[in-house]
This record gives structure tokens, C-alpha cells and sequence, in this order.
């Protein structure tokens, strides 16, 4: 076996590993609205336990760039893949802890009825499952506009965003009783609103990874 070809063994075997944490971090995002909508207390806990794998992913991640580069000593473009994995497998981390901090607001809501039917908030929550999928592919494939696709699905997630806040604020502006509540939906808004940033950061690295510059898509 050649050395370019063992390194490329190895990377394909990183990357695949982003892959499976990029697809956990989507079904918790997913399973984090459908706990929040139902008020399932189950499926939120299983949220929390299961972040621990995502966890351990990134750090399975870090440790086989990490060799790579000792053994490997890549230069150039392979270097910047390596580098990019890394940053890109951190914000999916913190992608996850927001998924869990949204299955937290569900514990804390244990026992109550939802205080208005939530739609603009799974819509967030959809448009920031698909980021995350295809900021992911943009990395495999290297594929510069579906990075920049983000910077305009973040745009939709932001003024959804707005729309949820000016909506919970005037319905606890009419009823205080729904201030708590209301109050903590609008921290789901703000958790979902994060992750499309973070999936955003993704398409900036990835662009950087095929440019070698790296452009502002949060603005």
C-alpha cells in the first residue's frame, strides 16, 4: 500500500465518521421538536443520555486528524480537509448541546398543555435539519454553492425567528400566565436560531477548505 493511499484510506474513514455525526445530530434536532411538541418527558431524557455519543464522535474525530498529521505530515489542501473536519465536527457538538438544551425546556414543561400550537418553531426546526445534511455533503463533495445556500436558509431561520419572538411577546403581553412558558419557548427559538448559525460556520470552512479563503455568511 502506498503512503497517498493509506492516507486516503484514513481520511475516507474520518470522514465517514462525520458523516454518522452529522446524521445523530439531525435525528436529535428532529427528536428535540417532536419531545417539545408532544411534551414527551421519554423522548427528551433520551436526548440528554444519548449526547454522550455525540461527544464521543467528536473526540474519535480529533484523535484520527490528529494521527493523520503526525504520520502523514499532509501539506496544502490535505492539511486544510484535516483542520476543516475538526471545526466542522466542533459545531456539530455544539449543534447536539442545543438539541439538548431544547429537551430540557421539555422536562421543564413536564405536566403542562402548550400554551399555543407550535408551527414556525418546527419550521425552524426543519430548515435547520436540512443545513445541517447539506453542509455536511458540502463538505464531502467539496461543493461551494450549497455552502453558500446556507448563509440563505440561515436568513429564513432568523426571520422566523423575529416572527416567534413578536408572537410570544404579545401573547404574554395579553395573558402574564403564559409569561413562563412563553418565556421559554422563546429560548427554543433562540437554541434552533444557533444552530443554523453553526451550520453556516460550516459552509464558511467549507468554502475556505476549496478557496483556501474564508468568507462572512453570519452577517
Amino acid at each position: 500500500m502506498t503512503r497517498r493511499t493509506e492516507f486516503d484510506q484514513q481520511l475516507d474513514a474520518m470522514q465517514q465518521l462525520l458523516i454518522q455525526m452529522g446524521t445523530q445530530v439531525e435525528q436529535a434536532i428532529a427528536n428535540s421538536m417532536r419531545a417539545l411538541q408532544d411534551v414527551d418527558v421519554v423522548l427528551a431524557k433520551s436526548i440528554v443520555r444519548d449526547d454522550a455519543e455525540v461527544n464521543q464522535m467528536e473526540e474519535r474525530i480529533t484523535e484520527m486528524g490528529t494521527m493523520l498529521i503526525a504520520t502523514q505530515q499532509p501539506v496544502a489542501k490535505d492539511l486544510r480537509r484535516i483542520l476543516v473536519a475538526f471545526k466542522i465536527s466542533n459545531d456539530l457538538e455544539r449543534m447536539a448541546d442545543l438539541a439538548v438544551d431544547i429537551a430540557k425546556v421539555v422536562l421543564r414543561l413536564e405536566g403542562e398543555d402548550l400554551i399555543k400550537p407550535l408551527i414556525d418553531l418546527p419550521r425552524m426546526a426543519e430548515i435547520v435539519q436540512v443545513m445541517t445534511y447539506e453542509s455536511i455533503q458540502s463538505f464531502i463533495n467539496e461543493n461551494v454553492d450549497l455552502a453558500y445556500k446556507m448563509a440563505k436558509d440561515d436568513d429564513t431561520v432568523d426571520a422566523l425567528y423575529s416572527q416567534i419572538l413578536r408572537e410570544l411577546f404579545s401573547l404574554m403581553v395579553e395573558n402574564p400566565k403564559t409569561a413562563s412558558q412563553g418565556m421559554l419557548l422563546s429560548f427554543v427559538g433562540r437554541y434552533i436560531e444557533r444552530i443554523g448559525d453553526y451550520a453556516t460556520n460550516i459552509g464558511e470552512n467549507v468554502v475556505y477548505l476549496v478557496t483556501g479563503k474564508r468568507p462572512d455568511l453570519n452577517v
